[in-house]
């Protein structure tokens, strides 16, 4: 643990930033893998700005002019800087414990925060050749952002590594999870905005956590980043003090750790180290389970990084303040083409992140930085377990006509119409008992499928009583996901 201490004495003080403070306390990384984590993620900003500003003139060969900009600005600055951040600490996470994971972007139009490290790392060149690691690639990669047949400003499913596209607020947990399902080494990194956040769907999601198996399943690592903002109004998470922050994700059942501030040296070893903590902790339940076969429902860890919204922006922009601000949201100077003062500073901010350092000659990611990704499949972008259904495994199922009712004339039987219905289900899951599940509301009793108990029970991990025992229902190998959020239900069939 850090000897920092959280002092939190007023909503005010929450908002301040500067070096990290961080529950895990170490400085994992020597000052070369320092400087490489840093450069990858200026890369990344870079990108995503100039995915936002630029069609022409990607890499500031020249002087920025009008025509270099594009006619109508469309994008998402705000929460891009920390999923960029998330995606790169995830990247180092990976080469140093050989990770199988995957990254899901919650935030809304968080897409240039993602594209960014995908593009850096390869994966989306394989894909859209176009898009070439040179100077003209990278230009239609600016160009076609947001562009109307080009790429879309969320995380759609043409984006390499994608499986949630993160416009539909609120479901990215519920994804997550569902991705973990029955992948037993797979890491899940799910971002929450602190935004959605405050969506139905996504406040009953936290509890995932009582749903995954550290036997047969892999994990999901959520990192809730507050920002502090939505489009123009303060988030709820953000304005409440540490103490309370803290014990509503224990409430639920997680091991909090907090990152937090905004200077880039310290922040970035904070969360390497706090990384590295929660991917040990993570590997420590599943091996204690694994080896005991005793299943019981763990405190998985959680990280909380609170960043400034709009993070390596402009402080302020005509008097009012950027970065940290709700004005970071969308796109922070609209009238760059017609405003030359605002031209000549956004000139200024692309340059800070010093792409002369960051690209080679023929527009190429410098070895640095193509060297600091994961190689081949360990890509997040190039995962099978997110792009296009690779490991999918098809059914066996049985002829459903043989559960049908013969009906010799109209009127002279009577039968339940959804009882046969739970005898095929009982026998698809007798049939594939590694890759299918039934997931329903606490209804498959009451929808007359109970069949389907015969082979499988109701997965529970939580504490039982006596009583829970009359209905035999009720196992910690069960196959019978039901929770009362159909939201939650939906998320995690949408993507097992």
């Amino acid at each position: 643990m850090s000897d920092q201490t959280f002092t939190h004495p007023d909503h005010a003080s929450i908002s301040s930033f500067g070096p990290a403070r961080a529950t895990v306390s170490g400085t994992p990384m020597n000052a070369e893998e320092l400087a490489q984590t840093h450069a990858f993620w200026r890369a990344c900003n870079y990108l995503a700005l100039g995915m936002i500003y630029l069609q022409d003139n990607p890499l500031l060969r020249e002087p920025l002019k009008p025509e270099h900009i594009k006619n109508r600005l469309l994008g998402h600055w705000g929460a891009s800087p920390a999923l960029a951040f998330v995606y790169t600490h995830m990247n180092r996470a990976i080469r140093k414990h050989d990770l199988d994971a995957i990254f899901l972007a919650g935030p809304g139009h968080g897409a240039p925060g993602v594209l960014g490290p995908i593009y850096l790392e390869g994966s989306y060149s394989e894909i859209y050749p176009d898009k070439s690691l040179d100077e003209d690639g990278l230009q239609a990669f600016f160009k076609q952002f947001s562009f109307p047949g080009g790429i879309g400003s969320h995380c759609t499913p043409e984006t390499p590594g994608s499986i949630h596209e993160g416009g539909e607020l609120g479901y990215v947990l519920s994804h997550a999870c569902g991705a973990a399902f029955d992948n037993p080494e797979l890491i899940v990194t799910a971002v929450v905005g602190d935004g959605e956040a405050e969506t139905g769907p996504l406040a009953t999601s936290w509890h995932i956590n009582k749903f995954l198996n550290p036997v047969r399943d892999g994990a999901v690592l959520p990192v809730l980043n507050l920002n502090g903002y939505k489009i123009n109004n303060p988030t709820l998470l953000a304005r409440i003090g540490h103490e309370e922050l803290s014990k509503l994700f224990e409430g639920y059942g997680w091991t909090p750790l907090f990152v937090e501030g905004s200077d880039p040296d310290t922040l970035h070893q904070a969360m390497a180290a706090t990384v590295d903590h929660a991917v040990e902790h993570i590997r420590a339940i599943q091996r204690a389970a694994r080896a005991t076969g005793v299943v019981e429902r763990p405190r998985w860890p959680m990280i909380v990084l609170r960043t400034p919204k709009g993070w390596t922006a402009p402080a302020e922009i005509n008097g009012h303040q950027v970065e940290g601000s709700w004005r970071a949201h969308q796109v922070p100077m609209a009238d760059v083409k017609t405003h030359p003062a605002h031209l000549q500073l956004l000139e200024s901010w692309l340059k800070s992140y010093q792409p002369e350092t960051l690209f080679d000659a023929a527009g190429a990611p410098v070895a640095a930085i193509r060297q600091f990704t994961p190689t081949g499949l360990r890509r997040m972008g190039s995962n099978p377990h997110a792009n296009g259904g690779r490991l999918k495994k098809a059914l066996r199922l049985p002829d459903f006509r043989d559960y049908g009712m013969e009906v010799p004339e109209p009127g002279r039987i009577e039968a339940e119409n959804t009882r046969p219905l739970g005898v095929l289900l009982r026998d698809v899951m007798k049939a594939n008992l590694r890759n299918f599940r039934v997931f329903g509301p606490d209804e498959n009793t009451s929808n007359k499928l109970n069949a389907i108990y015969e082979v499988s029970k109701k997965f529970w991990i939580e504490s039982s009583l006596p009583e829970d025992a009359d209905g035999g229902e009720l196992a910690v190998d069960g196959r019978v996901m039901e929770m009362l959020s159909e939201h939650t239900l939906e998320g995690w069939r949408a993507i097992f």
